[in-house]
């Protein structure tokens, strides 16, 4: 079946059995409104509060804590489950608070239709509720209303529309009541008017043909609530190591219970020992650790002018792989200038950017910009009236927008008109306008006839297909006029062709003189010249995507603008030396089972132009099934269903939709690129502290199943009580592990390539550290309590001289995290101001489990003589001892 929009006016009123002159009647409204529903955007289902806290107590990590508090509630071990029960509680807490975040997303679209519209019915205009209109209604449009269904137009006087939100097109789209090609995109559909969009110059009258989540505007947010919210490298890595660490509890746990039964150990004894094994082998710190690390991070970033909205965004833009970045306003400066202008008589452009415009710019440049500023609806602000002029200020981001109203090229031309003092408010004092012929998307032109000491003037700007074909002379340097011949009409063509293929909008400008305002403005017009209008990159995308280039990171423009002027910012930007573009008509369908060729194919790209939200969707699951880590960045309702789905949305601030910002991961206050590029880097960083921590943690948690493992198996007694494994895993671990979290980058962090999606959060070469660590702690502390057993202390006092060996050696042992190579006074670990806080926080929380009355009742901790704490001080500073000297001795690693 044709298109709505393919379809001539008269075929879509028939299919919609209604009289454009009347409109429906009461009950066609009503009948249709039964069948069709009422015009607005259904809401997203969204997971309950208590459905997230649920969802805390499903992983195997809380399983085998849980099954701990129960045996220690068997065992009737109150102290010791109530304190395994916090523990599960402080997880589940931390859990919940850092995913509650509704998906406000469909409230926001839905805003976009809560409003009034005029419609015609029973052959009167009148307004009503948006949410009322069906299809076959009648809708009346005028400048400044808000498209509250979509429109299939049945008349267009000049009528425009901002269809930013929906396209990412910047430039105000002109309607025509004209079928268009059956196969046009979104962007190019003219005959069309769209659900979310704004009327911005002109009138018009549409029927409707879509309501509610049938419109572009439905289809958007059903994508949005389709789009499903990849799990982040981070949460997958720390699954995976959880699931990890449960399988060897459970092993380690079976192997002692199984040895111990067959040394003769009775079975209260071996479930002891088992709980302590639980409580030994999880990292009950590690949520807590990577939640404030990532915190930390987001503080950062938020001073950086990059608002985080999800917490392990942080760390997944830190393993970005590609970007997906639009072109308007992110990578340009989202507003429209003056670039070029090609005069008579001069083969060469003139270059018209405020830095490089000529002082003295020629007669005829002087006399087509007052035909600019003349031929317009626009109005600069007084701001820029009075001042000389804001054309001139360039990638501010107080001036990313006009400072005026109307069309931004209209816009445009009068800054460039103001930088050579031409006014259009004094122009008009000189030259009243008498008469308009508003822009026609049949001529493609717009004249104004101005009064002149004899006669009129008539100024006429179009597109210069048009001009050229009716333009009789061309003016000459000398202020005269010459017959314009059919090859000057060719070598104009020309110079059309060469301005569009490098990517800039071209404007034709003519004027004549005539005696009548009723003379025809479009006949024996004098071409004055033309000129090139484009959104400049802004100066500081270049450096930073350079920057992703050294880090490894690939950028691509996705954008809906037109390809030449989409290859040509890619150009300039450098994201390529020859960019290549793809139109969206021409993207393969990349569902995830296209072949190499097909992903050779795209690969090949670096700018997709014209591109549906569909397809926007289709690129982020080619590259994610490829492997790759995806930010993607957007600002309109268009990019919503992609920055929900990629591993990062990365939303515009100052001028992104509400939907934009709701569906993102981060939000950038300032809307530039390079912010990005900081992201990025504290993401990179944010990981690799990760990594110290856990390293961190599971070394001194292994020291810890280590010592329990081996005292179980050779029967002799537990050097450490689960409470006390309790007290330095989620009390004294915590502070140091926070401190190495929140640590800065190294120099060298954006010179890496991107890690692997798949690479685990520790490596081989990790977890070989981690088990020498662990090694070289848990032999210290089982030597110094058999040392305190054989000298005879008593068993207390043994348990005891353990615990604090153990809680002061993980202490001392943050030092050991320092990079293998790295200086023993220059690190990263003795630089952190943060490490040595912690440090001397849990000297003082060890000091308190020593002496304060109460604690050390509930910790089994007894009083010691001098040889005991020389026994703790000694055997706590072994690790550290050694590891310092293999740190100084082994080569740092790459990276």
């Amino acid at each position: 079946m044709t298109p709505i929009q393919s379809r001539n006016v008269e075929k879509v009123l028939e299919d919609l059995s209604v009289d454009p002159d009347s409109g429906l009647d009461e009950r066609q409204v009503e009948r249709r409104r039964r069948e069709h529903g009422r015009n607005r955007l259904t809401e997203a289902k969204t997971a309950s509060p208590w459905t997230i806290l649920a969802n805390q107590f499903k992983s195997l990590v809380i399983a085998i804590l849980g099954g701990a508090a129960i045996v220690s509630f068997a065992m009737n071990e109150i102290v010791q489950m109530l304190a395994i029960l916090a523990a599960i509680l402080l997880n589940a807490a931390i859990g919940f608070f850092t995913e509650w975040k509704a998906v406000r997303s469909m409230e926001a679209l839905r805003s976009l239709g809560t409003v009034q519209t005029r419609v015609r019915r029973d052959g009167q205009s009148g307004t009503v509720d948006a949410e009322t209109l069906v299809p076959g209604d009648i809708v009346l449009l005028d400048a400044g209303d808000v498209v509250t269904a979509d429109l299939r137009l049945i008349e267009s006087n000049g009528l425009t529309c901002d269809e930013s939100a929906l396209t990412g097109e910047s430039v105000p789209v002109t309607k025509t009541s004209d079928a268009v090609d059956q196969t046009a995109p979104l962007a190019e559909r003219a005959s069309m008017a769209f659900k979310g969009t704004a009327v911005t110059d002109g009138s018009g009258t549409g029927v409707v043909v879509e309501t509610g989540m049938q419109t572009e505007l439905g289809g958007i947010a059903q994508m949005t609530t389709d789009a499903e919210q990849e799990v982040s490298p981070l949460e997958k890595r720390l699954d995976r190591l959880g699931r990890n660490l449960v399988v060897l509890t459970l092993l380690v746990a079976a192997v002692v219970a199984f040895l111990g039964v067959l040394g003769g150990r009775d079975i209260v004894s071996m479930l002891e020992t088992a709980v302590a094994l639980a409580v030994a082998a999880v990292p009950e710190g590690l949520p807590i650790v990577a939640t404030v690390a990532l915190a930390r991070g987001m503080w950062r970033m938020a001073q950086r002018n990059a608002l985080v909205e999800r917490l392990a965004a942080v760390e997944t833009l830190g393993s970005t792989s590609v970007i997906f970045a639009d072109k308007t306003g992110t990578l340009t400066q989202n507003r429209m200038r003056v670039a070029r202008l090609a005069l008579p008589g001069d083969d060469e452009d003139i270059a018209w950017a405020s830095d490089k415009r000529p002082d003295s710019p020629p007669v005829l440049a002087c006399r087509l910009l007052e035909v600019a500023a003349l031929c317009t609806n626009a109005e600069l602000s007084k701001t820029s009236e009075g001042d000389k002029p804001d054309a001139d200020v360039e990638d501010t981001h107080a001036k990313d927008q006009p400072n005026g109203t109307g069309n931004p090229m209209e816009i445009a031309l009068l800054h460039a008109a103001a930088a050579v003092d031409i006014r259009r408010d004094q122009l008009l004092e000189d030259h009243p306008e008498e008469r308009e012929e508003s822009f026609d998307a049949d001529t493609k032109m717009m004249a104004t006839f101005h009064k002149a000491e004899s006669g009129y003037r008539v100024a006429v700007k179009g597109a210069p297909e048009a001009v050229l074909e009716i333009a009789t002379h061309v003016a000459t340097p000398d202020g005269e006029a010459e017959a314009l011949s059919d090859r000057g009409q060719g070598e104009w063509a020309d110079r059309v062709e060469a301005l569009a293929g490098q990517g800039y909008r071209v404007l034709a400008f003519a004027e004549r003189q005539v005696e009548s305002l009723d003379t025809d403005p479009y006949e024996g017009l004098t071409l004055l010249g033309l000129v090139g209008l484009a959104d400049p990159p802004r100066s500081d995308v270049a450096q930073a995507i350079d920057q992703c280039h050294r880090a490894g990171i690939k950028v691509i423009m996705v954008t809906g603008d037109q390809p030449v002027t989409a290859a040509a910012i890619a150009q300039d930007v450098g994201l390529a030396d020859d960019p290549q573009a793809m139109v969206g008509r021409d993207l393969p369908q990349t569902n995830g089972d296209q072949g190499e060729d097909t992903q050779d194919r795209l690969t090949e790209y670096q700018v997709f132009a014209r591109v549906s939200p569909a397809q926007k969707l289709d690129l982020i699951r080619h590259w994610q099934g490829s492997g790759a880590v995806v930010a993607m960045t957007g600002d309109g309702v268009n990019d919503a269903p992609a920055l929900k789905k990629a591993d990062v949305g990365i939303a515009m601030g100052q001028r992104g939709t509400d939907v934009a910002r709701e569906a993102a991961d981060i939000v950038l206050k300032d809307d530039a690129f390079p912010t990005i590029i900081v992201a990025i880097e504290q993401g990179r960083t944010i990981f690799e502290n990760i990594r110290r921590f856990i390293v961190y943690l599971l070394s001194g948690n292994l020291g810890e199943v280590l010592a329990v493992g081996l005292c179980a198996v050779i029967g002799a007694p537990l050097p450490l009580l689960p409470l006390q494994i309790l007290f330095i895993n989620l009390v004294l671990d915590v502070f140091p592990a926070l401190a190495l979290g929140v640590g800065g980058s190294p120099a060298d962090i954006m010179d890496r390539p991107p890690r692997d999606a798949k690479e685990p959060v520790l490596t081989r070469r990790h977890w070989i550290a981690t088990g020498l660590w662990g090694a070289l702690i848990a032999g210290s502390v089982t030597t110094v309590f058999f040392v305190a057993l054989w000298q005879d202390m008593g068993q207390d006092a043994a348990v005891t001289i353990g615990f604090l060996t153990f809680a002061l050696a993980r202490l001392w042992h943050v030092f050991n995290m320092r990079d293998a190579g790295s200086g023993l006074i220059r690190n990263s670990v003795v630089q952190n101001r943060w490490v040595w806080s912690a440090i001397a926080l849990s000297a003082v929380l060890v000091a308190a489990a020593a002496w304060l009355p109460g604690l050390t009742t509930v910790l089994g901790v007894v009083p010691l003589e001098v040889s005991g704490w020389l026994l703790v001080l000694g055997g706590s500073l072994v690790p550290l001892v050694v590891g310092q000297t293999v740190l100084s001795l082994v080569p740092r690693a790459k990276p």
